[in-house]
C-alpha cells in the first residue's frame, strides 16, 4: 500500500517533489512562521479576527522553548498546563492550518501580495491515520537521544515529539531509521494497526499566497560547549539552564526527581553561574544581557528547593537584573529562602573529582578574594542567541538583522521589519520574556489586520458543531477521565486506582486514565466517547480548572451535549501537590474529590448561552504614546476610536523625553503621532476630559465623559486604558531643599535645553533606586539605570572631560542595552556599587567659602567610603502610578496590582487582558517601560481589542446568577455583595425586586451567601448540585471499615 501511495506522489513531482499550488486553495491572508507561543497567540488573534492563517513550524510539533520549561515564573505556574489549551485553540481553530516539519524556501512579491514556496519534510507517518497509540515506538528496535529532553534520554527512532505535543502524531528520524538509511527493518510498518506508516513518503513542495507574514522563529539557547570554558560537554554534572528545566520537569528525562546526569543520585549542593554566554565581549560570547536569566534562575532555585528543602543553592551572579513585574519579590522569596546564597563573584570552573564526579567552581568577591568550593551538580545559566542559520533566514525573507544578528526592526516600531508586510514577533526581535513575546504576537496581529483591512472576513469560516443532543429525558451517565498529568499527579496518586473506584460511583458508565487530558488529541478521544458511549455528563480531574475548564467545555460541544454537563475535580493543586509525600492519602483524597464531583454532576442542567451585539466603536483612556499609537491602530484597522486624555494636550510624560537610549529623537516622534492623531478622521479628540462614570459590559459599554466643560456619553465595545505613570518626587537627598539636587527627567529637560547649570558642570553624580526596591515600593523601576546611561553619554558628548558618576544596587541594563552601559564605562563613566543598608549620604559643606554638595560612598573595590564633591546630583527617581488609575480602575472595574499598577489577566499569557472582559491596558499603567516596549504593549493592546470589534456578536455566560421573585424581599444585600455592578432593583407588578444583569454577572455566588432569603441563585451552582457534594464527602458505610483500617 505504501509502495502504491509512493507511486501515486511520483506522478505529480516537479523536480522531484509534489507541488501543491494556489490553485488547490494555498490562499490565505497571513502566514506566521514559527510554532512557539508567539506564533500561535499571533495566528489566534488573526484567526479571531476573520483572517485566514498558516501556522508554519519547522520541527514536528508546535510550543516552542516554553514547552520545555517546567515552570514559569514569577508564578511558578506550570508551563505546559497554561500553554497546551493554546495548542487546543489553535489545533482546532477553523481559520488556522498548522503544517508541521515545514520549511520556507523562496517569499516573493510584496505587501498584500506575497507568493510562498515552502517544503513539507516527510513525517513518514500518514497523519489522519496516526492515532498516536505509541505501538511503533514500543516495537522500534533504535534508541536515539531525546532532542526535546535536551538528549539526557532516549527515545525510539518513532516517536511522538513530547507527550502533549500538537499534533499528537509520530514521526522518524530519517538520520537513524534503519530503513531509510540502509533499506532494513519494517517493524514499524508491521506493527501499526491503523496502517499509518509510509516510509516512502517524499519531501513535499507547497505555495502559498498571503498578504502579510510574521517571523516568530524564537531562539536558541546559548550552546557552552562551543568554548568549553565551563566544562559543558566535558563533566558530565555540568548541565545548562534548559537541561535543567528538563530535569525538574515531570515529563522530563527522570520524571521530576532531580537526578545527576552521571550517576542518577539526587544532588545535595546545586550551583548555578549566571550570563554564561551573555554580557561577554570575548569570542564565541554574546555583549548583550539575555534579559530572562537571572529570573528562571531564581525560579529554578525555589523549585529545587519545593522537591527537596534540604538542598544548598548558591547562585553565582554579577547583577541581579530583576526588572519585570514582580520580579523584585520574586528575588526575595528566593533569597530568603534557608540554604541559599547569592554570591556577586566572577566564576569559572575549576576541575571534576574523578571520584564522585563532584564538580569545582573557583570564584573571586570583592571582599574575600579568591575561593575553591566543591558542588554536586553545576547549572549553567546560559543566555539567547538567535535563531539557527539566521543569515539564511534572513535572506529568504529578505529582511536585514542587526549587529546581534537578531532582527533588525523599525527604530520608532519594534515589530515592523525592514521589509514591508513582513512583520515580527517574540524573541527573534532580542533577549525577552514570555509576556513580551505574547504582546509583540498580537501587536504583529494588529499590524497584519491594519494592512488588510478590507480583507477581513473574507477567507475565514465559523466553527459548526454537532447538533446538541436532548439529554433531558436519559438519565444520569458519567464519563470520568482522570488525568495523570504526566507524573505531576501519576507519580503520586494511584490514577488507574482512582479510576477503578470511579466505576463503582453512581451513575458511572465509563472511566479511563488518560496522560495528559489537556493535549489535542485526548480532547478528541473524550469528545469521541461522549459519541460511543452516549455519556451525557463529564467529570475530568486533572488540574488548573480556570485554564482548563474552558477547553473541556469546548469538547462537550464537540461531542454533543451541552457544555455545562461538565464539572472538573482539581486532584492536583487540591491533591497531588499538597501531599507529595503522602501517596496513600493522596490517592484516597482523589477518591474523595472525584465521588464529590460525579455526585455534582449527575444533577447539572443544560444552560444556554446568548449572543449579543458587539459596538464596533472603541474607547482609549490616555492620551500618551501608548495610548495614541492603540488608538491609531485600531482606526487604521477601520474602527471609530474615542480618545479621551485629561491633560489639554496630548503626549502624556512623554512630553518630558528628548532622546532615547538608541538615540531617537522623541519630541519629533511625538509630534509625528499627534499629528496622525489629529488628521485621523476616526479617531475623536477629547482632552482635558475627566470620566464621570462607567458601566455596561464587553461589547456594549457606556461611559460618560466631561471635556472643556461640556457633557457627552460614548458608547463603545471595547476599552483600552493607558492612563500613563508618574516620577516620584523625592523626599530624600536633599532634593526640594538644594537646587543642585533634582531627578534624571529634570536633568535630561536641561541637557536638551542647553542649560549652563549642566554645560559648566564639571562633576556630576547620579544616585539609582530612588523611592523604589524598598518597603514602599517593593519594586525595580525598570527604566532608571537605562536613563542614567542615556544622559552620562549625553554628558560625555557635551564634554568628554565631565566628571560622571552612577552609584547603583545594580546595573539592569537588560537586552541590547548592555552595549550602552559598557559604551559608558570605555568613556569613563564611573559607576560605584552601594548595599541597600549602607546608602550614599548627601550633604552640604561649607569648603573654601564655597558651598559644597558632597556625596559621600562606601567603594567596595577600595573597601573605604570615599566623598565625591559635585555641581550636580541626578535622582533616578521611580516610576510610580498615574494620580488617576485607581479612579479609572475603580470605574472600570479592573484589580489593581500590589504596587498599585493595572494588573493584567495572566502574568505570561495574557498580559495586556484586564479580568473586566473587554477592558486592556497598555504602557506604563500597566508597569514601567521603555518607549519601544510601550508601543509594542500598546499594538498588543489594539490586536486584542480588535478581536472582539471584529466580531459582530459575543457570548454571555450561561452560569450566572438568577432571582426567584416570590422570595426576593428587595433588602439590597445581594446589590451591596456584588462587586460587578450586575444587580439592581426594578419595579415589577410585586413591588421592587432584585434584578441580575446577565453580562455584568460572573457567576462568583457571593450574592448568594449574602441573601436572607435564599431568593438569588446561581446557575451551575445550585444548592442541590453543592449539597450533593458536600454529601458525597462523606464516605458511603461501605467504604468506612477500609478507610478505618487504613488509619
Amino acid at each position: 500500500m505504501a509502495e502504491e501511495q509512493a507511486g501515486k506522489v511520483e506522478k505529480d513531482q516537479t523536480a522531484g517533489q509534489p507541488v501543491s499550488s494556489p490553485a488547490e486553495s494555498n490562499i490565505g491572508d497571513v502566514m506566521v512562521v514559527g510554532g512557539g507561543i508567539s506564533g500561535i497567540q499571533a495566528s489566534l488573534d488573526l484567526a479571531n479576527m476573520g483572517f485566514k492563517v498558516y501556522l508554519i513550524e519547522k520541527g514536528p510539533a508546535i510550543g516552542g522553548k516554553m514547552a520545555q520549561l517546567d515552570k514559569t515564573f514569577p508564578t511558578n505556574d506550570c508551563s505546559m498546563c497554561i500553554e497546551s489549551p493554546k495548542f487546543n485553540e489553535v489545533s482546532r481553530h477553523p481559520n488556522v492550518e498548522i503544517m508541521t516539519l515545514t520549511e520556507v524556501n523562496t517569499v516573493e512579491g510584496e505587501a498584500g501580495d506575497f507568493k510562498v514556496n515552502l517544503t513539507k519534510t516527510p513525517r513518514y507517518v500518514l497523519q489522519d491515520k496516526c492515532t498516536g497509540c505509541g505501538a511503533c515506538a514500543e516495537y522500534c528496535p533504535v534508541r536515539v537521544p531525546n532532542e526535546f529532553n535536551q538528549d539526557l534520554s532516549l527515545s525510539k527512532c518513532i516517536h511522538i515529539y513530547f507527550p502533549q505535543a500538537a499534533p499528537l502524531k509520530s514521526y522518524i528520524d530519517a538520520k537513524k531509521c534503519l530503513f531509510l538509511q540502509e533499506k532494513k527493518c519494517q517493524i514499524c510498518v508491521g506493527v501499526c494497526e491503523k496502517k499509518a506508516i509510509d516510509l516512502y513518503q517524499k519531501p513535499e513542495k507547497v505555495e502559498l499566497e498571503v498578504g502579510a507574514i510574521i517571523l516568530a522563529t524564537g531562539f536558541e539557547t546559548f550552546d557552552p560547549k562551543l568554548r568549553g570554558d565551563y566544562g559543558y560537554g566535558k563533566f558530565q554534572n555540568v548541565v545548562t539552564s534548559l537541561d535543567f528545566e528538563r530535569i525538574l520537569c515531570s515529563t522530563g528525562p527522570y520524571e521530576g526527581e532531580i537526578e545527576r546526569p552521571s550517576d542518577g543520585k539526587h544532588p545535595k549542593k546545586i550551583a548555578w553561574i549566571q550570563c554564561v554566554g551573555s554580557r561577554q565581549v570575548i569570542p564565541g560570547g554574546n555583549s548583550y544581557c539575555s534579559s530572562i536569566c537571572c529570573t528562571y534562575t531564581q525560579k529554578q532555585v525555589i523549585l529545587a528547593k519545593d522537591h527537596d528543602t534540604d538542598i544548598k543553592a548558591t547562585v553565582f551572579h554579577n547583577d541581579i537584573r530583576s526588572f519585570g513585574k514582580d520580579f523584585e519579590r520574586f528575588y526575595q522569596r528566593a533569597e530568603n529562602l534557608p540554604g541559599v546564597r547569592f554570591i556577586r563573584s566572577y566564576v569559572s570552573v575549576g576541575r571534576e573529582i574523578p571520584e564522585s564526579k563532584n564538580v569545582t567552581i573557583k570564584y573571586s568577591t570583592e571582599r574575600d578574594g579568591v575561593k575553591e568550593e566543591e558542588f554536586d551538580l553545576v547549572v549553567l545559566s546560559v543566555g539567547l542567541n538567535p535563531p539557527e542559520n539566521v543569515e539564511e533566514l534572513a535572506d529568504k525573507f529578505g529582511i536585514e538583522l542587526n549587529e546581534h544578528s537578531f532582527c533588525q526592526t523599525n527604530p520608532e516600531n519594534p515589530i515592523q521589519t525592514s521589509r514591508p508586510g513582513i512583520f515580527v514577533s517574540g524573541a527573534f526581535t532580542g533577549p525577552i520574556d514570555i509576556p513580551e513575546s505574547v504582546m509583540g504576537a498580537s501587536g504583529a496581529a494588529a499590524l497584519s489586520s491594519q494592512l488588510l483591512a478590507r480583507r477581513r472576513g473574507k477567507l475565514s469560516k465559523e466553527r459548526v458543531y454537532p447538533l446538541e443532543r436532548d439529554v433531558t429525558e436519559e438519565e444520569p451517565r458519567v464519563g470520568v477521565f482522570c488525568c495523570a498529568c504526566g507524573a505531576n499527579i501519576g507519580r503520586v496518586v494511584d490514577v488507574p486506582g482512582v479510576v477503578d473506584y470511579a466505576l463503582t460511583l453512581p451513575n458511572v458508565v465509563h472511566a479511563e486514565k488518560t496522560l495528559f487530558a489537556c493535549s489535542t488529541e485526548n480532547a478528541q478521544k473524550i469528545a469521541e466517547a461522549i459519541k460511543e458511549k452516549g455519556l451525557n455528563r463529564v467529570v475530568v480531574a486533572a488540574c488548573t480548572p480556570k485554564t482548563h475548564e474552558p477547553l473541556f467545555r469546548e469538547t462537550l460541544r464537540e461531542g454533543g451535549i451541552n457544555q455545562y454537563f461538565f464539572d472538573m475535580a482539581n486532584i492536583r493543586e487540591h491533591d497531588s501537590w499538597v501531599h507529595s509525600r503522602e501517596k496513600e492519602d493522596a490517592t484516597a483524597k482523589a477518591k474523595d474529590i472525584v465521588r464529590m464531583s460525579v455526585a455534582r454532576s449527575s444533577l447539572l442542567q443544560p444552560l444556554e448561552e446568548f449572543k449579543l451585539p458587539v459596538d464596533k466603536r472603541g474607547l482609549v483612556v490616555g492620551g500618551g504614546l501608548a495610548g495614541m499609537t492603540a488608538a491609531l491602530s485600531l482606526a487604521n484597522q477601520g474602527f471609530e476610536i474615542y480618545l479621551i486624555e485629561k491633560d489639554k494636550d496630548l503626549g502624556g510624560i512623554a512630553r518630558r523625553l528628548h532622546y532615547s537610549l538608541e538615540g531617537m529623537n522623541v519630541q519629533a516622534y511625538l509630534s509625528d503621532i499627534i499629528q496622525k492623531v489629529y488628521q485621523n478622521p476616526s479617531i475623536h479628540k477629547l482632552t482635558d476630559a475627566t470620566i464621570t462614570q462607567a458601566s455596561g459590559y464587553v461589547g456594549n459599554f457606556v461611559t460618560q465623559v466631561t471635556s472643556e466643560g461640556r457633557a457627552r456619553e460614548i458608547k463603545h465595545g471595547i476599552t483600552i486604558i493607558a492612563t500613563g505613570a508618574e516620577e516620584y518626587k523625592p523626599t530624600e537627598y536633599l532634593y526640594g531643599k538644594d537646587d543642585r539636587v533634582l531627578t534624571l527627567l529634570e536633568l535630561e529637560e536641561r541637557i536638551a535645553k542647553g542649560e549652563t547649570s549642566v554645560t559648566n558642570a564639571q562633576s556630576i553624580v547620579m544616585i539609582q533606586c530612588v523611592g523604589c526596591r524598598n518597603k514602599d515600593r517593593n519594586y525595580c523601576a525598570r527604566i532608571c539605570c537605562s536613563q542614567s546611561v542615556k544622559n552620562a553619554l549625553k554628558l560625555k558628548e557635551i564634554n568628554p572631560e565631565k566628571d560622571v558618576y552612577i552609584i547603583y544596587r545594580d546595573m539592569r541594563t537588560y537586552g541590547f542595552r548592555e552595549d550602552y552601559y559598557r559604551e559608558a564605562a570605555n568613556k569613563e563613566v564611573k559607576f560605584i556599587r552601594y548595599e541597600p543598608e549602607d546608602k550614599p549620604q548627601v550633604e552640604v559643606v561649607e569648603q573654601g567659602g564655597k558651598s559644597v554638595l558632597r556625596v559621600t560612598v562606601t567603594d567596595f573595590i577600595l573597601s573605604k567610603k570615599i566623598a565625591l564633591d559635585t555641581d550636580l546630583l541626578a535622582l533616578a527617581a521611580a516610576v510610580i502610578p498615574s494620580a488617576t488609575t485607581s479612579e479609572i480602575a475603580r470605574l472600570f472595574k479592573v484589580s489593581l496590582s500590589p504596587d498599585g499598577f493595572l494588573k493584567e489577566a495572566h502574568v505570561k499569557l495574557r498580559p495586556v487582558d484586564t479580568d473586566a472582559d473587554g477592558v486592556f491596558l497598555c504602557g506604563t499603567a500597566h508597569y514601567p517601560k521603555h518607549i519601544l516596549e510601550t508601543v509594542s504593549q500598546a499594538y498588543g493592546a489594539a490586536g486584542r481589542a480588535a478581536d472582539i470589534l471584529s466580531s459582530d456578536t459575543i457570548m454571555a455566560p450561561g452560569s450566572i446568577c438568577d432571582v426567584n421573585e416570590k422570595k426576593c424581599i428587595a433588602c439590597g444585600a445581594c446589590i451591596t455583595a456584588c462587586t460587578y455592578g450586575a444587580i439592581e432593583l426594578v419595579d415589577t407588578a410585586k413591588g421592587k425586586k432584585a434584578k441580575v444583569n446577565p453580562i455584568l454577572c460572573k457567576g462568583d455566588g457571593v450574592c448568594n451567601a449574602k441573601c436572607p432569603t435564599a431568593a438569588i441563585f446561581c446557575k451551575h451552582f445550585t444548592n442541590e448540585e453543592i449539597n450533593a457534594q458536600i454529601d458525597a464527602s462523606a464516605p458511603t458505610p461501605a467504604e468506612v471499615p477500609s478507610l478505618v483500617a487504613a488509619i
